[in-house]
């Protein structure tokens, strides 16, 4: 990047140490003389927003992943205007701070700044967006914050107050804020065809496991209607069974508290969230001790048994037991047990997690709000059924397919993870003076003005 772009022609050490050496011209000002903290409550009409740590400030509709529920009066959330400083005190040392674009309502737990009155002739609001997210500035907020546990962190405000803010001449900034709009947005560009990449892969892999597990390996093997809605023709020599028919064994890991269980070594003990992508990925983060595991043999676990989540967010997810897995426990897990003389454990994961598996799985979930799966209805889905054979070779093509998808998934998202390395390092550059973009952005008419930031400073902090 040095490379790329020329540094600044003469540089002069800041008043912080961790801010170090700054461009010659450039001021510093405390957060406390640029912005007011505000609390203005009883909007509850408008759009409810949030801090993203990727994206800023966003309207909570246009995110999918989960949002806590919002309270059911929402008089105490605070006004947010286009301009404000918004932030998450417990986890503004995460980036969780933005200059908002959106008017809008956020929780009680925020912090809220306005402007002050002067600032909009000295100072331009997209760069101080970007300088305020940057990793500079986020160790400082981390500095600023206390609380017993990390997680839980509250920023102090009267420390916040006391952190300098770079400003270079607002033509710079404006300039600086042009090149990074400009050069991230690029880069945001790039990084979407990487995430749609991954998405069509995904998609891709899900449908070559469909197919093979499914309708088999020859595309010109005779055919007959299975008789089960979703899974259409089958193989003429394909057998079609519930899995109590399949399996010999159907039942659940533990269900119940487990405060008063868990230990701090022992059995490992698997959950909910150990099940991904057809595999189980224990964390070491949860373990039962021997005696406690062997009062709950049931739950012990095979190699080759096959996983279902049983309830919450990732209810129907499955996953295969593998050797190293063995002798694990787990938690509100339904476990098959296959009988392997009719089919195997690896062919029944597949099976249940191809579109029909996933859709018949979805379709007997009990609970709208909060899903759930029931053993004695597991037991009667039916899944197709190929000699033993046959399935290991199905399963012996679907690993090499799936590993292709797999490298290239992986190698898309070392891709995405290098560019937001680069978005990040970009915007740290510019908004510190490490490089000097002016050169390098596009509008003509705004060239003249920069010419102001090489004229002696127009304005100090004190001037502020």
């Amino acid at each position: 990047m040095s490379n790329r772009y020329a540094s600044y022609s003469g540089y002069k050490p800041s008043e912080t140490d961790w801010l170090g050496d700054i461009p010659q011209r450039w001021e510093t000002i405390r957060s406390g003389f640029l912005y007011r903290r505000e609390k203005r409550v009883g909007f509850v009409e408008e759009e409810l927003l949030s801090v993203d740590r990727d994206h800023g400030v966003v309207p909570k509709s246009s995110r999918d992943d989960n949002f806590n529920k919002p309270s059911d009066d929402l008089s105490p959330y605070q006004l947010v205007e286009r301009g404000d400083l918004v932030l998450n005190k417990m986890k503004t040392w995460q980036g969780s701070i933005a200059v908002s674009e959106h008017q809008g309502i956020v929780s009680p737990a925020y912090f809220v700044y306005s402007p002050e009155a002067y600032v909009s002739d000295r100072c331009h609001s997209k760069y101080l967006h970007y300088l305020l997210r940057s990793p500079l500035y986020i160790s400082q907020y981390l500095r600023s914050s206390k609380g017993i546990r990390v997680n839980q962190w509250d920023l102090d405000p009267d420390l916040f107050k006391q952190i300098e803010v770079l400003l270079p001449h607002i033509f710079e900034q404006r300039a600086i804020a042009s090149f990074l709009d400009r050069e991230t947005g690029k880069i945001d560009r790039m990084i979407g065809k990487q995430e749609r990449m991954i998405e069509l892969l995904k998609e891709k892999r899900q449908a070559v496991i469909s197919h093979a597990v499914t309708k088999g390996l020859d595309p010109n093997a005779p055919m007959k209607d299975s008789g089960i809605e979703w899974l259409g023709e089958i193989p003429e020599h394909w057998d079609v069974r519930a899995i109590s028919k399949s399996t010999t064994k159907i039942t659940n890991g533990y269900v119940g508290p487990t405060r008063g269980i868990l230990v701090e070594s022992g059995v490992p003990y698997v959950q909910a969230t150990h099940i991904k992508r057809g595999v189980v990925n224990f964390d070491g983060a949860y373990f039962v001790n021997k005696e406690w595991s062997y009062a709950h043999s049931k739950s012990i676990l095979k190699n080759g048994d096959v996983l279902i989540v049983q309830t919450g967010a990732g209810t129907g997810d499955v996953g295969l037991v593998s050797e190293n897995e063995v002798g694990y426990n787990c938690h509100a897990l339904i476990i098959l047990t296959p009988n392997k003389k009719v089919i195997t454990g690896d062919y029944l994961a597949s099976t249940l997690q191809s579109h029909y598996g996933y859709s018949k799985l979805y379709s007997i979930r009990t609970g709208g709000m909060h899903p759930h799966l029931n053993c004695g209805e597991v037991q009667f889905v039916k899944t197709p059924i190929p000699p033993v054979r046959e399935q290991q070779e199905i399963i012996q093509y679907v690993e090499k397919q799936t590993a292709r998808f797999d490298r290239l998934t992986e190698k898309a998202k070392q891709a995405i993870g290098l560019m937001k390395e680069r978005r990040t390092a970009l915007i740290s550059a510019a908004v510190t003076g490490k490089i000097d973009v002016r050169e390098a952005v596009t509008y003509e008419a705004e060239k003249p003005l920069l010419m102001a930031a090489e004229e002696p400073a127009l304005y100090g902090s004190e001037n502020l």
